[in-house]
């Protein structure tokens, strides 16, 4: 089904169409919806007793720190999706469609989602690379058509249904481009991202993308040539 998209935001699409990519990389939060979805799974889970008070209160205290900026943005992606330890997978699967479906669907920006469905319409391999959780990510992705095999998020090991709190991705900064050399084996031809965090995986594109930028990323965007793009606003 196809969007309808003012004329700035069509022109915008059928621009990276043009381009031809065979193979497209898109950050998430803030990039292909507004908000961050994983700092608000975070909180919203906290609220409905998903975690025991211990956990809540040892992550509330470690996001404390990290917003005062003593706590690394790996460590608070990585603490994000290793509290869960101890939790059937499923349960948190089901969750975090809840979460996902209740508070960030309305968020989508209706050209980022027509522009991934173009691509892959036109045979382009399209990968969505975050630093938040797998179980957010693969609930967002089902509305943009990615399937879960081409999803590289903060993932965790899972023995016998049961999440560990053991580490085995975490694509942010630096980290996303080495996930993605080590499992696409190949640079993207497009990268889409809006903040520092991505700044590293649209390096290695042969077209970059600053998507909703943050300041930071917008200043780095216009002095490496990037294009700047403003979505419309997903309620228009």
């Amino acid at each position: 089904m196809t969007a309808k998209l003012s004329d700035r935001a069509a022109e915008f699409v059928d621009r990276v169409v043009k381009l031809q990519p065979k193979f497209a990389a898109f950050d998430c939060d803030g990039t292909l919806w507004a908000g961050d979805a994983g700092e608000g799974f975070f909180s919203w889970e906290f609220a409905r007793g998903v975690v025991s008070a211990e956990v809540v209160r040892r992550e509330k205290a470690r996001y404390a720190e990290y917003r005062k900026g003593k706590v690394s943005e790996d460590e608070m992606c990585a603490a994000m999706v290793t509290l869960h330890s101890g939790l059937a997978e499923t349960e948190v699967e089901k969750i975090a469609s809840q979460f996902f479906e209740e508070n960030m669907v309305a968020q989508i920006f209706p050209e980022m989602r027509e522009l991934v469905i173009r691509l892959q319409s036109s045979g382009c391999d399209v990968w969505a690379v975050s630093s938040s959780n797998e179980w957010v990510i693969r609930a967002a992705m089902k509305h943009f058509g990615i399937p879960a095999k081409k999803i590289l998020a903060a993932t965790v090991a899972i023995e016998k249904g049961i999440v560990t709190g053991r580490m085995v991705q975490l694509p942010s900064g630096e980290g996303k481009p080495r996930a993605i050399r080590a499992v696409v084996k190949k640079d993207p031809d497009a990268a889409f991202g809006n903040s520092r965090w991505d700044a590293d995986m649209l390096k290695i594109a042969k077209h970059g993308f600053a998507v909703n930028p943050n300041p930071d990323l917008e200043k780095l965007a216009r002095e490496l040539g990037w294009q700047v793009y403003w979505p419309e606003s997903p309620s228009t």
